[in-house]
């Protein structure tokens, strides 16, 4: 069963907020997941008030590295299904048939 984010320290749920205020950073040609821009993170510990930047930060950087690894994974497995469909195909995709 998962885990409530109530059941985590105060610590980990505030590096889970902060990681939400923070925007994507997808890579524009291949559409790859990059993590996170962290330009605004030294603003938002100052508008929340938070306690111990580094602690949180820490926990961030490491939650980071799950996301982008998981994200990573995903895209390879799809990946590799598409190039699975095309074999299978023949390597022939057509949008729609045309009948004459």
């Amino acid at each position: 069963m998962p885990l409530e984010l109530s059941e985590f320290p105060e610590e980990v749920q505030v590096a889970f907020f902060m990681f939400s205020l923070l925007p994507d950073h997808w890579e524009g040609m291949s559409g790859t997941y990059m993590g996170k821009y962290w330009n605004g993170l030294e603003y938002f510990f100052k508008v929340y008030e938070v306690d111990n930047p580094k602690v949180i930060l820490y926990i961030m950087k490491l939650y980071e590295a799950i996301v982008v690894e998981d994200r990573a994974e995903k895209a390879n497995r799809k990946r590799k299904q598409s190039e699975q469909q095309a074999k299978v195909s023949g390597g022939k995709t057509y949008a729609h048939n045309i009948k004459g």
